[in-house]
């Protein structure tokens, strides 16, 4: 009796003597025996979970009936196709057609817009839909448009390593404006510095039309728009630029008809120009 009494006195003063330690890692702890007391490490093996896992986040968020998922797989489809011309217009300019490759990047353009007009209209715009389109863009516009170009410039008395030194800073100023836009507060007016799609679309009519420049003067402009579409200079959003005066589209349309090359420069010259002149007007405000 009075051994068994002593037993339960010294498990008593163990049991006391433990104390409660709570790791850095949430969801873990352990009991820590106090001095003279025998460690039982089994215990730093058995992991105690506070909080439940998390649950996956839907690729289309509201309501997930057949007809949402339907229109969401549409728009979807058109992000793809733009994704599937941009690797054909690569392989086609490798084949030594780059007039022919130019044609699927404007294609690629007309699909990047259909998209995220669908998106809007249909109502399935989603956080993931926007990375799949940043991702497609780069395929198509920071890659298929500067190989386009190389392909067209090397049938042209430039260097190569010249060409291929402007179509790499056309892909890494691509990657570093759709990163930036991804992080960027959106402005419904205006665009900070040359979207990759026009530029993608200028570069492709630049093929298309074969411009009658020197090479070097093409190199230049290739220069010029891929440090336009890294700039801050505010570039005036589509809805913007078609709300024009009607008498400011006659003079392109007419210089289309009668110097469509010529034409093409200009605008083109003047829409680059028209963010440093938007920039310096805001400073002076």
């Amino acid at each position: 009796m009075g051994r068994r009494s002593a037993e339960t006195s010294r498990a008593a003063t163990a049991t006391r003597a433990e104390v409660l330690y709570t790791g850095s890692e949430p969801g873990l702890s352990r009991t820590i025996p106090a001095p003279g007391v025998p460690l039982d490490t089994t215990a730093f093996d058995q992991p105690v979970l506070d909080e439940p896992a998390p649950a996956s986040i839907p690729l289309l968020p509201g309501e997930r009936t057949m007809a949402r998922r339907v229109r969401f797989g549409l728009v979807n489809a058109c992000t793809l196709s733009s994704l599937g011309l941009g690797l054909l217009a690569i392989f086609v300019a490798m084949a030594g057609k780059p007039q022919i490759a130019a044609v699927c990047l404007v294609a690629c353009v007309a699909f990047d817009g259909l998209d995220g007009a669908l998106a809007r209209k249909l109502g399935v715009a989603s956080p993931f839909g926007a990375q799949m389109d940043s991702l497609a863009d780069m395929c198509s516009f920071g890659l298929a448009a500067p190989v386009v170009v190389y392909a067209s410039l090397t049938q042209e008395a430039v260097p190569q390593p010249a060409a291929a030194l402007a179509c790499a800073l056309v892909a890494g100023c691509a990657a570093i404006r759709l990163a930036r836009f991804n992080v960027s507060p959106k402005d419904g007016r205006f665009f900070s510095g040359v979207p990759t799609t026009m530029a993608a679309a200028v570069l492709a009519l630049a093929v298309l039309i074969d411009l009658p420049l020197p090479g070097m003067a093409v190199l230049a402009g290739v220069a010029l728009l891929a440090f336009a579409m890294v700039s801050s200079f505010p570039y005036a959003k589509l809805a913007r630029v078609v709300k024009l005066p009607p008498w400011l589209w006659l003079l392109p349309v007419v210089g289309a008809l009668m110097q469509p090359r010529m034409t093409f420069v200009l605008v083109v010259a003047t829409y680059l120009a028209s963010g440093p002149i938007l920039w310096m007007r805001a400073k002076r405000a």
